[in-house]
């Protein structure tokens, strides 16, 4: 008999984390309508045309594919077979992918249904992805998304909402202490301009971007690999230890980008976000100017976002930025669009390890009934739909058995109050309620009870 598993990166969830979960999800529901989103959905599996390229050569190879439907093998070129080609195979056997991400299916979508859109279309949603990637703390392969995007505006207002959007919710959440990092595309090439590698802007970005990981000596080796020079990363150096306030690294960049067009325009498009940023009130993030954010994906073109907790350590719980034609890969030119992702299972974890979870959604049983015998079941059994009818989350102990065991399983449901009916309750009509938190226990009239529950 095999052993009984599941793949590594994938979980399962008790009813006590899926209901921990749900409460994430709603929080950044309710906050996505308030801020005027709409919810979509996209399947699964897209066309896996339509997720490689989009990614950087390491995120392709972190897409899973799924094998055609049949005997795969049967039209397969038996050169590459011998040759255990395993890219050119895959081309051969595979023509479907789990998502990646939910923002380039949303770009498919956009191109499909841009008659039915009116622009600017704020879009939200909540849905899983999946990355062929190594599980660890916090990283999984099988994980939620929690997007929000706006595509067909440029207004640097969108990008402002998008950070208000973040405090909101993580507020809500109760996090007080957490950084909500801001970077620039344009900035980047600016960077790569003026060292005199701009066709080497994507391999400076995918490098800066592992800063965190590697640390800046790790970050020269790699660009020395990729084809910077020495003299290229003494160019750079300073620019990745600029220090000071927002307003002081953004001086200093004006002068060292002062003969680049882009990246000038980058530093002008971020001077604008925090002038509009300095109108409103912030809750509890801090909003920090990082050159080193670069985030990996290709599609970013203009303001770039990451969110992390000071108060655990964990990686970003959120992440985003401006894309100016991603749909034109799609055949759909000149839309621009910027959207943000909220991590939900690191939120969970930083959640649970900060305790911040509300007591009230670790059940969501308002009562529970017991009983002494069979005639006091059939009584309880009537009084079950009476709650019901009423909306009122309700459950009955299927067997009659001893008290002891019942109050257990009401324990261990989490119920947050106890019906307990016996021949006293069934001859006078009232019936005893114990609420399970505080032990008080009293006895009500159906329609009494009932009022009180609701």
């Amino acid at each position: 008999m095999s052993k009984v598993g599941i793949p590594k990166g994938m979980r399962d969830f008790s009813p006590d984390e899926v209901a921990k979960r749900t409460y994430i999800f709603d929080t950044i529901r309710m906050a996505f309508k308030k801020y005027g989103f709409q919810a979509i959905e996209t399947p699964s599996m897209e066309n896996l045309q339509t997720l490689t390229g989009k990614y950087g050569a390491e995120g392709d190879q972190l897409i899973f594919k799924v094998l055609n439907s049949g005997d795969y093998l049967a039209k397969t070129s038996e050169e590459n077979l011998i040759a255990k080609n395993s890219k050119a195979l895959t081309a051969e056997i595979a023509e479907k992918a789990l998502r990646y991400d939910l923002t380039v299916p949303f770009a498919r979508y956009v191109v499909m249904h841009q008659n039915d859109i009116t622009f600017p279309f704020k879009r939200y949603q909540i849905q899983p992805v999946w990355r062929a990637d190594r599980p660890q703390r916090g990283r999984y392969r099988e994980f939620y998304q929690c997007d929000a995007d706006i595509v067909g505006s440029d207004a640097l207002i969108n990008e402002v909402e998008l950070i208000l959007l973040y405090d909101e919710v993580f507020s809500k959440l109760g996090l007080s202490d957490f950084d909500i990092k801001i970077n620039n595309r344009k900035i980047l090439a600016g960077i790569a301009e003026i060292i005199g590698k701009p066709d080497l802007i994507i391999d400076l970005t995918v490098a800066i971007d592992k800063i965190d990981k590697i640390g800046l000596d790790g970050v020269e080796r790699e660009l020395i690999e990729k084809g910077f020079s020495p003299s290229d990363l003494e160019k750079l150096n300073p620019v990745l230890r600029l220090s000071g306030n927002n307003e002081a690294k953004i001086n200093s960049l004006k002068t060292i980008l002062k003969n680049s067009e882009i990246g000038l325009k980058g530093i002008a498009e971020l001077t604008n976000i925090f002038e509009l940023l300095a109108k409103c009130k912030i809750k509890n993030a801090k909003v920090v100017f990082d050159l080193t954010l670069a985030r990996g994906l290709n599609y970013y073109t203009g303001a770039i976002f990451e969110v992390s907790t000071n108060q655990v350590q964990m990686g970003s719980i959120g992440g985003g930025g401006r894309y100016d034609d991603l749909t034109g890969l799609f055949g759909l030119k000149d839309l621009t669009g910027v959207g943000i992702s909220f991590g939900a299972d690191r939120i969970y974890d930083v959640l649970h390890e900060l305790n911040l979870f509300p007591v009230a959604i670790k059940s969501d049983l308002t009562v529970l009934i017991t009983h002494f015998d069979e005639a006091a079941f059939t009584f309880g059994f009537e009084i079950l739909q009476a709650l019901r009818a009423a909306n009122i989350a309700s459950e009955i102990y299927p067997n009659v058995v001893k008290m002891q065991k019942q109050m257990k399983y009401a324990n261990d449901r989490g119920a947050a109050n106890v019906i307990v009916i016996g021949e006293e309750e069934i001859k006078s009509g009232l019936v005893s309620l114990k609420n399970m938190e505080s032990g008080l226990q009293d006895k009500y009239t159906l329609p009494d009870l009932i009022k009180k529950l609701s």
